[in-house]
């Protein structure tokens, strides 16, 4: 095994090991939540939790539709040293008058589930307890991951390459037009590579901004760089190398190849090795009507970032054995979120459009051998379905109540009054998003999240969703049979 792929095989052979043994004692499934820009992580995992807690109605996943979960509990958290997923504070913030989505988290996080059930034939029939370790991190953390395969040559390359396409030259402007003065033969100037480091962030910190992005370009710590601000691991750029020219010892370019390679081993690979190689399962969260609505260079983007994540899976299916040498994901879903921006009729278009993107990363990824699947859903439905006429045709609507401040056509909401909303259609044939003369545009402002309703009792009951039953069966229902 080469030094520079940075996976230290005993700690995690430990690991497994360790985790193996309580498996046995114990049923455990490590559940991997994650989401590539304003996708809505947060809410999903937030919803997800309170649906299986509250004993939600979720038809398709079989262990609650055949009445065979009898009991879902919050129980400590395993590992000590990772923060909790504030469930509890994310789940009030979508309820009451002052309801609102909950700020997007930065870091990563865990919550247990102990989830009791009848076993529902086997040579065990009977009772059990499933206990499902939820580890919910940030996208970036997961696209930095296909950083491990790369050199700064490579990686300044295709940076510097990227930065140069018509979509993306206003935002790397300052970055560009510093590149050509900083001579990569020159000296291992700190100042320079501060200087040179500045600019590069200033580059990605408005690609995040730009409400048309749908996925943020590597290094991810760069721009949530916590107690790393200003190490030396966080401290490089991209070079204009060229073809013949490679980073030498005692030169600006061999400083930053350092420091790249610092990144990868002070940053990338404790995440690797301590969280994402123990995850049995993975779902990834892909805002795709955003890409939609950009156009064309945004969904090049979001098929570069569905690449780089699918190099981030190993290959193959997971076995008791098999995890003590290489810990593998056993499934992964990409999900499109927000079909509440869509009316029912498009649904099933988006989840073939989520699955085309998927299909054309999978062909030019390398070791993306998990069961892989794709669909559409929203983990928290803001709309419900009307119709509204415009002229003489009538048209499938949705309707909300938009934030405050959102705009449509010259129309500013103020956060209260419900509106209709014709959102647009989705194409048959998912291969038309690619056709160049075309520009399927989704009209949907960001809408608050629904009103809860109240039970008999007066408990809000869990909001309503669309297919989240779908994605918990793919995720643990077999873990539940």
């Amino acid at each position: 095994m080469s030094d520079s792929s940075y996976i230290d095989t005993a700690r995690n052979a430990a690991l497994a090991f360790g985790d193996s043994l309580l498996g046995l004692a114990r049923p455990r499934l490590r559940l991997g939540v994650t989401g590539l820009s304003r996708s809505g992580k947060t809410v999903f995992t937030t919803a997800l939790i309170q649906n299986l807690i509250e004993s939600a109605k979720l038809p398709v996943l079989k262990a609650a539709s055949q009445g065979r979960i009898t009991r879902v509990r919050l129980v400590p958290q395993p590992d000590p040293d990772v923060p909790r997923f504030p469930y509890e504070a994310h789940r009030a913030a979508m309820n009451g008058p002052d309801r609102h989505w909950p700020e997007s988290t930065r870091r990563i996080s865990e919550l247990r589930v102990e989830i009791d059930y009848e076993r529902a034939s086997g040579l065990f029939k009977g009772p059990a307890t499933l206990t499902l370790d939820i580890v919910d991190y940030p996208g970036e953390w997961l696209l930095d991951l296909a950083l491990i395969g790369q050199d700064y040559k490579a990686w300044s390359a295709q940076a510097v390459a990227d930065a140069r396409k018509a979509h993306r030259q206003m935002a790397a402007a300052d970055w560009l037009a510093d590149l050509p003065g900083r001579d990569p033969d020159g000296p291992p100037d700190e100042l320079a590579a501060e200087a040179a480091s500045d600019l590069f962030k200033g580059y990605l910190a408005r690609l995040r901004a730009n409400p048309e992005a749908v996925a943020v370009t590597p290094p991810g710590r760069f721009l949530m760089p916590g107690d790393l601000d200003g190490s030396p691991a966080l401290t490089f750029a991209p070079l204009d190398l060229g073809h013949d020219r490679e980073p030498r010892p005692g030169t600006l370019a061999g400083l930053m190849a350092e420091r790249f390679e610092a990144y990868k081993r002070v940053v990338v690979a404790p995440f690797f090795r301590d969280h994402f190689a123990r995850l049995d399962r993975q779902i990834v969260l892909v805002d795709v009507l955003a890409a939609l609505d950009a156009g064309a260079p945004a969904l090049a983007d979001l098929e570069t970032a569905l690449g780089q994540a699918l190099s981030a899976f190993s290959v193959g299916r997971n076995s008791w054995l098999s995890s003590l040498f290489a810990p593998r994901i056993e499934r992964v879903l990409f999900a499109a979120t927000k079909a509440d921006h869509i009316h029912h009729s498009s649904h099933d278009r988006l989840a073939s459009v989520m699955s085309l993107l998927v299909s054309r990363a999978l062909s030019r990824a390398q070791g993306a051998g998990a069961r892989v699947e794709a669909m559409a859903f929203a983990a928290v439905r803001a709309t419900h379905e009307v119709r509204i006429r415009q002229g003489r045709e009538e048209l499938p609507a949705i309707a909300g109540v938009p934030e405050a401040g959102e705009e449509i056509d010259g129309q500013v909401f103020d956060g209260v009054t419900e509106a209709a909303i014709f959102p647009g259609e989705l194409p048959e044939r998912p291969e038309a998003i690619f056709d160049p003369k075309s520009h399927w545009q989704i009209r949907a402002p960001r809408f608050r999240p629904p009103l809860g309703e109240a039970d008999a009792g007066g408990r809000v009951k869990p909001p309503p969703q669309i297919r989240l039953d779908r994605a918990l069966e793919f995720l643990i229902g077999d873990r539940l049979a």
